[in-house]
């Protein structure tokens, strides 16, 4: 075990000790009732459309997210809050004609928009969908990496999300996180408390790498023995 992981995991077990629920909104949607609601602020989702591609092409961040993550021909993606595509266009790229990559959004905009560019760049690998908030309506069995970049901040119904999300792994399949160490109000998660969602639900940590060149944490989930029953899940304290 790496140092950063193993300091990683000390912080996730702080986290796990704050694990506890709370009085349900009646505001709530009714498929996400049987899950307890986050104890934590959620960040209201920034505007899809993306004008820093090219600076972030420039820090090399899309190519080294890629790598971390072992993304290779062949393979079946998803990208979760797809947005305009930043990621989905390269991830296209890297698995090849013989990849798949599936972009996901609750923007049904952002998602027009992005197939419009998809059909202006002639990307006949990709797969466009759009998403619930509670539910990333992902078909079974399908993907060997999920990519979640700088948008699980903004999911305001994570453990619901992320219970859904488990089926449509492949066998040794992964989740792959990108964020940033900073208050979930302002567009980040600390690392303690990510652990601590994912693990509620039945996820265990594989990897979790700083990177302050790119702005940001790279974090490698991986299915646990089993998925938590909703009611058993404990909402992770952010106190």
């Amino acid at each position: 075990m790496t140092r950063r992981l193993h300091l990683a995991m000390l912080g996730f077990a702080v986290a796990v000790s704050g694990c506890d629920s709370l009085t349900p909104d009646p505001n709530r949607p009714a498929s996400a009732l049987e899950f307890p609601q986050p104890d934590r602020a959620v960040s209201e989702v920034v505007s899809n459309q993306f004008s820093n591609e090219d600076a972030r092409d420039e820090r090399g961040e899309a190519q080294q997210v890629m790598d971390l993550a072992n993304i290779a021909p062949g393979m079946t993606v998803a990208d979760i809050g797809a947005g305009e595509g930043y990621y989905t266009v390269r991830l296209a790229t890297r698995v090849g004609e013989d990849g798949r990559v599936l972009a996901q959004d609750i923007d049904r905009e952002a998602l027009q928009r992005l197939g419009r560019r998809v059909e202006r760049e002639r990307l006949e690998n990709i797969s466009i969908k759009l998403g619930e908030a509670d539910d990333p309506q992902l078909p079974s069995d399908s993907f060997d990496r999920i990519f979640l970049v700088h948008m699980y901040h903004e999911v305001t119904e994570p453990y619901a999300f992320l219970w859904r999300m488990w089926p449509a792994l492949a066998q040794g399949g992964q989740i792959i996180v990108v964020d940033v160490d900073r208050p979930t109000n302002a567009h980040g998660i600390p690392p303690a408390l990510l652990f601590c969602e994912l693990d509620a639900v039945g996820y265990n940590l594989v990897e979790f790498v700083e990177r302050p060149d790119l702005r940001s944490y790279f974090a490698r989930f991986e299915r646990g023995e089993e998925r938590a029953q909703p009611e058993n899940i404990g909402a992770c304290s952010n106190g």
